[in-house]
């Protein structure tokens, strides 16, 4: 049987990154996945401006720049079809001109794999891990089969899942709470022949969702659209993308003129949250630790961030000969506290989104207050902390901004505004 000190679960980005970052620390280290790369899967390809800093720690920073990726300078938000905001990201607190990364997810993985395999990283592609090894109360290593279904055990001090919402931990541990909200899905696919997007993202908020298209080459676009799994059942997935992005007359103007390259890909189940793991030698990763609906974009990004915070507490824990959950169980508490507000905004956000008149009345106050809709976009980025939005001084001169236009409307619009 083998043995590593840890055992990555998933090569994406945040099961690769934990590899990379630990990999620096001195430790022995294989990284198994169950499909062979290069893949491909769905996903905004909309990255944070906050994961440069993150990518350039890994060491691999000119490597993605060397991709020649589309680097985008704000958002465009539109809410159907009858209010619109253009913003830029605001400089950060150091002076930096920020910008976001627009790149094919097939492209990035492919790319940080390479990483891993120049590295002293084990790559183990066609490996599926079925369950874990147990020690008693700690997981102690993993075991499964490879593409041939032969069977393997590996042993190891720490096992990091980053296998995404169909991860083992997930499964095996039964950690997965769904949300009490109404399913929602992805449906997404490649444009040719779009119309120029310029250096934004673009979202759209219309009946029976919304739609991100983030430009990642010369008249291409990543396409994604996000609705009530309601609406979508029973219907061809082909007509239904069709009909519902082209439906707006906004998606309409830049999208008119092209057409999908690729079949249209589809995901489902995008809003989950994930119990702490009752058990030592075991952390979760990425969207092991759960999923939110992708409007904000920052997917990426919280996969990195919480696979560098893994990282360090992994260190911590060989550096006592501590792999109990009681150790290990610090990293949780520190993702939990670090991402809390920001997970606030994104309920919040959720919430607008569904109700119509008062989305369009949030989205043109902002537009009226620039300094507003920049900080906004500066935690929706991930570089300004979440805090300088949710907090009581930005509400409060947010709805001064809003009473100033059609008072009776606004109240009608927000009654029943969740507590």
């Amino acid at each position: 049987m083998k043995t590593y000190d840890i055992v990555v679960i998933g090569g994406g980005p945040a099961g690769a990154s934990a590899a990379l970052f630990l990999e620096k620390k001195g430790y022995s280290i294989a990284l198994l996945d169950q499909v062979l790369f290069p893949r491909d899967k769905v996903c905004g390809e909309f990255i944070s401006p906050a994961a440069d800093d993150i990518f350039s720690d890994l060491g691999i920073l000119e490597s993605i720049n060397s991709l020649n990726p589309t680097r985008l300078s704000g958002v465009v938000l539109s809410a159907y079809e009858s209010s619109c905001l253009q913003v830029d990201y605001p400089v950060s607190t150091d002076g930096r001109t920020m910008t976001s990364l627009s790149v094919e997810r097939s492209k990035l993985d492919g790319l940080m794999i390479d990483h891993v395999r120049n590295s002293r990283v084990r790559l183990l592609e066609g490996f599926k891990v079925t369950d874990f090894l147990f020690d008693g109360e700690n997981v102690c290593g993993v075991k499964g089969y490879d593409e041939l279904k032969t069977e393997f055990r590996i042993k190891s001090k720490v096992v990091i899942d980053a296998g995404g919402r169909n991860s083992i931990s997930l499964r095996r541990l039964n950690l997965r709470h769904s949300s009490s909200a109404r399913g929602r899905i992805a449906l997404a696919a490649h444009w040719e022949g779009v119309k120029e997007l310029g250096s934004y993202c673009h979202m759209h908020i219309s009946h029976p969702g919304y739609t991100g298209i983030a430009p990642v080459g010369i008249n291409k676009a990543n396409v994604v659209l996000v609705v009530d799994q309601g609406s979508f059942d029973g219907a061809n997935v082909e007509s239904f993308f069709m009909e519902k992005v082209l439906g707006n007359r906004l998606r309409r103007r830049i999208l008119g003129a092209g057409s999908p390259i690729e079949k249209i890909r589809a995901v489902d189940s995008l809003s989950y949250s994930v119990k702490k793991p009752k058990c030592g030698g075991l952390l979760l990763v990425g969207d092991a630790t759960g999923f939110m609906d992708p409007f904000t974009g920052e997917g990426i990004y919280l996969s990195l961030r919480s696979s560098q915070l893994a990282a360090g507490v992994v260190k911590n824990a060989f550096d006592r000969a501590d792999f109990s959950m009681r150790q290990l169980g610090r990293y949780d508490r520190i993702r939990r506290k670090e991402f809390r507000e920001k997970n606030i905004l994104s309920k919040t956000l959720q919430y607008l989104i569904y109700k119509p008149s008062l989305c369009n009345h949030v989205i043109e106050a902002l537009s009226r207050q620039k300094e507003l809709s920049s900080l906004l976009v500066g935690v929706i980025g991930d570089y300004m902390p979440a805090n300088k939005v949710v907090c009581f001084d930005y509400l409060l001169r947010l709805i001064c901004e809003m009473l100033k236009r059609s008072q009776p409307e606004l109240i009608r619009a927000s009654q029943g505004f969740p507590n």
